[in-house]
């Protein structure tokens, strides 16, 4: 009976060792968008995250997401080599930012494990505090403290494609990042693969309402493809509504890998050294 594979076993629940079919580096699964700062893990956060690299998992970027979250997320990327940070204000909380938080931000960006400034966007879904000239301002702020410190950006667009489009472009110029969770069209695809970007993609890529998604995914050149979480929101396919993990990433490696006609493993290489490659701060063995 032939082994079974690392992606396999994690999507039974099974762990893996250094040995394991793949060397480390490709074998560990790597999530490049996860909040573990979040409430919904303070019960065992800890327990998780100590048991992620015996469970396959090599890398996680845990991203700010709240101002009065920067300590939270900081605390664990000091204690956990595997885990590195984002710092940014999310466009749900522009209207918390001043000269002060942005000064802070700018001091979390000098830290050795900052890959990234992020999550920052706009959202005008959820736009009840923060009107949208002030959460463009404020991403256009940030996006210059990126070209500024040489980080790349982590992007959050939500029912705002078309003004995160010409944000980026127009005020982007030599900045690169991620469009987090991937919701656009092709047009809005190929612009921002032409503008050096990369998509991220996670559990929606798994929900059957989301067949554009899909079909994106489907066709994207694997050298600008990211896998992600967003834990512990948008779980995916068979776990959607439950919360999200890192291990549910070889779920969406998996789905990605029918899509394209090729292995889960393969493509997780792919976007394993694509996030290498734009998370340059990154130090893997």
């Amino acid at each position: 009976m032939p082994r079974e594979g690392v992606f396999t076993r994690v999507l039974k629940g099974g762990k893996v060792s250094v040995g394991d079919e793949m060397s480390v580096d490709k074998a560990m699964i790597f999530d490049t968008h996860a909040h573990y700062d979040d409430e919904a893990f303070d019960e065992d956060r800890f327990e998780m995250l100590e048991s992620m690299q015996e469970n396959g998992i090599g890398h996680i970027v845990d991203v700010c997401a709240s101002v009065g979250h920067f300590d939270r997320v900081y605390d664990l990327v000091e204690k956990y080599p595997f885990v590195y940070g984002a710092v940014g204000v999310h466009p749900d909380d522009a209207d918390k930012v001043d000269a002060a938080v942005l000064d802070e931000i700018r001091k979390y960006c000098d830290m050795e494990k900052t890959v990234a400034v992020g999550e920052i966007g706009l959202d005008y879904y959820n736009d009840e505090h923060s009107p949208h000239g002030l959460q463009q301002e404020f991403l256009i702020r940030q996006l210059d403290l990126a070209r500024k410190t040489g980080l790349p950006v982590i992007i959050h667009d939500r029912e705002s494609h078309e003004d995160v489009l010409r944000i980026i472009r127009e005020e982007g110029k030599d900045v690169r990042g991620v469009l987090h969770c991937f919701s656009g069209d092709w047009a809005m695809a190929e612009e921002a693969l032409a503008l050096g970007w990369y998509l991220g993609f996670g559990g929606t890529s798994t929900f059957k309402n989301d067949r554009g998604v899909r079909a994106i995914l489907a066709r994207v050149p694997e050298e600008r493809i990211l896998f992600e979480t967003d834990s512990p929101y948008m779980a995916p396919v068979p776990h959607r509504g439950k919360r999200n993990n890192p291990l549910y990433t070889a779920i969406v490696a998996e789905r990605a890998a029918e899509l394209r006609g090729t292995t889960p493993e393969k493509i997780m290489e792919s976007s394993t050294n694509n996030a290498k490659k734009l998370f340059f701060r990154l130090k893997t063995r």
